[in-house]
């Protein structure tokens, strides 16, 4: 094998992993913010938690086509989608997580940031389909 093939099929496991591990520790968010958190917080709280978990699962779902894509169309893009990805769920549903069950409004700073990534995250894994070669 290559050490182009292997640093590929490495990036895209890294990316398959972390789509399953945000996706396994978003239903648990949301299963926990749906029981336990149900009746101790405010609603606007917990619509702001609900909030972090669905961007959560949805954006681990695009970490999963980001490894797909890293696989199909080696080259940056497709690498660059999946850390926009992984560091936008953290900033994004992160922040709003902290916010959300801290009530510290300095937590909200981050949550834009986090949206940029994964709009750019999104970006990248266009890019990649567009502009990078086949495997």
């Amino acid at each position: 094998m290559s050490a182009l093939a292997d640093r590929t099929r490495r990036a895209s496991r890294r990316a398959a992993l972390a789509g399953a591990a945000f996706g396994f520790t978003g239903v648990a968010a949301g299963a926990f913010g749906a029981h336990a958190l149900k009746a101790r917080l405010e609603p606007e709280a917990l619509a702001v938690f609900d909030t972090a978990a669905r961007y959560q699962l949805l954006h681990a779902l695009a970490l999963l086509a980001s490894s797909w894509a890293i696989a199909q169309f080696p080259g940056r893009s497709a690498r660059a989608s999946a850390a926009l990805f992984s560091a936008g769920i953290v900033l994004f549903s992160g922040s709003l997580y902290v916010l959300s069950l801290t009530g510290v409004r300095l937590f909200g700073a981050l949550t834009p940031i986090g949206g940029v990534l994964l709009l750019l995250g999104w970006l990248a894994l266009g890019w990649a389909a567009l502009r990078d070669t086949p495997a």
